[in-house]
């Protein structure tokens, strides 16, 4: 992967749910390109982490709903106060991790797809790209490996990840009406991409060993809800509900 440093990203603003990361955070935003905001959603943290984020330079807010989507919903609601104040004006909205897994630096090869017309949505896949050993555990495999099946044959989507490090634009992400409060809030956007006639792409990622500790694979309790809201929200959109949204 190549990337341009160079390249004008004041219209690209990048969400990044947080709990508990006060080790990592710091180390995702200083490799982060320079961007119109960063957003940081602190979804309950006990230790530092929002100390952490303010200290490196990202707007921080707090959600205290807990759950993947409703920290992403938060920031979401954010950018769009921002952007109605006329402090930013997003085109392309990022969503990362903050526990250092992803490779912030990609940022760009992300969004490349998006500056060419080639796509509406980018999936960064970890699959495809270069990922240090021990960095995905088992069970993380094999529910993407069969939650991305699933999409295939119900929905007709190429997908090879459920990764988090994606790039969309804004217009489009308001057409998907996003709307999963934890778990399921990857695939939900992907589901509904395809019926929306998205134009989607994956690219590349790298991928390392996270700083700390999984809440979700991580943990038994955390691997089966998230496996379950998975698979559930592929059976409702893919048997029940024949709608876009």
């Amino acid at each position: 992967m190549t990337t341009n440093p160079a390249e004008d990203l004041t219209d690209v603003v990048v969400i990044i749910p947080v709990l508990n990361e006060e080790d990592s955070i710091g180390l995702v935003l200083a490799d982060l390109p320079a961007v119109g905001r960063v957003v940081v959603v602190d979804n309950g943290s006990t230790d530092g982490t929002a100390v952490q984020a303010q200290v490196s330079g990202a707007h921080v807010v707090r959600e205290d709903q807990r759950g993947y989507g409703a920290a992403c919903l938060c920031g979401l609601a954010e950018v769009e106060r921002l952007r109605d104040t006329g402090e930013i004006d997003p085109q392309i909205i990022v969503f990362l991790d903050g526990d250092y897994s992803d490779h912030p630096e990609e940022l760009v090869d992300v969004i490349a797809p998006i500056r060419t017309g080639e796509a509406e949505l980018v999936i960064g896949s970890r699959l495809k790209g270069k990922m240090q050993a021990g960095a995905m555990p088992p069970q993380s495999r094999y529910g993407n490996k069969l939650a991305c099946g699933l999409m295939r044959l119900l929905f007709g989507a190429r997908y090879t990840d459920l990764g988090p490090f994606r790039a969309i634009r804004r217009d489009s992400l308001q057409q998907l009406q996003m709307v999963d409060q934890n778990f399921g809030w990857t695939v939900e956007m992907q589901i509904k991409a395809v019926k929306r006639k998205l134009k989607t792409v994956e690219v590349p990622v790298s991928y390392r060993r996270r700083v700390g500790v999984s809440k979700i694979s991580g943990t038994v309790s955390g691997t089966i809800r998230a496996g379950y809201k998975i698979l559930y929200l592929i059976a409702r959109y893919g048997l029940f509900d024949r709608s876009a949204s």
